[in-house]
């Protein structure tokens, strides 16, 4: 086996294809050898893991975790906990991109060895909130409860999250992974319908606008790897109105907010607004955060449930330090709207963003618009 794992190693910077390599890695597993597959990976990372990864190196790596983490069985789950815990591939991005993995392919029950070996704990804490994602009890399951419940990760920034869903999340778009990819749904993008929803001759209160680089940073938090690590932009701002605004009036009242995503509109009937549940909104924001834009793969289920918690948090207002119930009830309270709009500011391709939030009292209105192409 030594051999044939030096052979590739010295042999990958030279082929122009790496389908074979694949090949060979998937058969060893599927006759139960998935050892192979974690030696290789140490190997490859050992000798071009680090600085600027050739191709061939990312994509041969990327396949054999995947054929180990989707492989079910509770050997695959200890070689893939072996290849991501040794030194020469260790690393948080990779921790939170293998929890999604197994999470979505293993039993609960086989995953027990991640919270009582070597495996770190930002392993740990990512693969508790993708398994409650998907709806697995861990406050309940052993070998994984006594962690879970365990006061001492609180300090983790998902701690802040709440073991069980609510309600709101179990609307959840989760990643369906396979040998040779993966695929999930997009809950947003371009209406099909482009009339224009205001009521005509209406007179909205004068608004004001607050936004701080403070609260526009915490209500972007879903979308905010659409910006920096795809082509994406953003617009996030908060009004305060000078009297109560009527729901109805939410459309009149976003054309006169001066949103540069809206620029231009009243040239033609080009804007859709809609009321939406808190629930579609979480929907939506979580998607963004969790499998990311154009050109990126996201946070994943751990990060993108919290990304989406502190989008909504903001946009509707919630005090800092708010709890998780807190944030949740004030986000209910809330009147919701989506919108999109025909401008030249959306890229009206596939990833296209548009939340409004009227506060509890109709005094507060917060705009979050996000756009991104491929």
């Amino acid at each position: 086996m030594a051999d044939q794992i030096q052979k590739i190693v010295t042999g990958l910077p030279d082929l122009k294809d790496v389908t074979d390599v694949c090949a060979v890695v998937g058969g060893r597993v599927a006759q139960g050898d998935p050892a192979f597959a974690a030696d290789l990976g140490i190997a490859l990372a050992g000798t071009y893991g680090t600085g600027g990864q050739m191709w061939q190196y990312r994509s041969v790596f990327d396949h054999l975790l995947r054929v180990l983490a989707t492989t079910t069985g509770p050997e695959n789950v200890a070689q893939t906990l072996r290849l991501i815990s040794s030194a020469q591939v260790a690393g948080t991005k990779l921790d939170r991109y293998t929890a999604s993995l197994v999470a979505s392919s293993q039993e609960a029950t086989d995953l027990a060895p991640v919270f009582n070996g070597r495996a770190s704990e930002e392993l740990r804490a990512c693969l508790v909130h993708e398994l409650a994602l998907r709806g697995v009890a861990v406050e309940e399951t052993p070998g994984i409860a006594g962690w879970a419940t365990s006061p001492h990760w609180r300090h983790h920034p998902l701690g802040w999250l709440p073991l069980t869903l609510s309600d709101m999340e179990r609307s959840a778009d989760l990643p369906n992974y396979s040998i040779r990819g993966s695929s999930h749904s997009m809950p947003y993008g371009p209406s099909n319908s482009r009339d224009l929803a205001m009521i005509a001759g209406a007179s909205v209160p004068s608004v004001e606008e607050t936004t701080t680089q403070t609260s526009a940073t915490a209500m972007a938090k879903a979308v905010t790897n659409w910006a920096e690590e795809s082509n994406g932009r953003i617009e996030a701002r908060v009004f305060d109105v000078a009297e109560p605004l009527d729901a109805q009036l939410l459309p009149n009242a976003l054309l006169t907010l001066g949103l540069k995503c809206l620029d231009g509109i009243g040239k033609r009937p080009a804007l859709s607004v809609a009321v939406r549940p808190p629930a579609q909104a979480w929907r939506v924001l979580f998607a963004a955060a969790s499998t990311g834009g154009a050109y990126n793969s996201g946070s994943y289920g751990a990060y993108g449930r919290l990304a989406a918690w502190q989008s909504l948090a903001a946009l509707a207002g919630s005090p800092e330090g708010a709890t998780a119930d807190e944030a949740e009830a004030r986000a209910r309270d809330c009147v919701w709207h989506g919108f999109d709009a025909d401008t030249k500011w959306f890229e009206q391709v596939a990833w296209d963003i548009g939340l409004a939030a009227l506060a509890p009292g109709r005094r507060r209105l917060a705009v979050l618009a996000a756009t991104d192409t491929d």
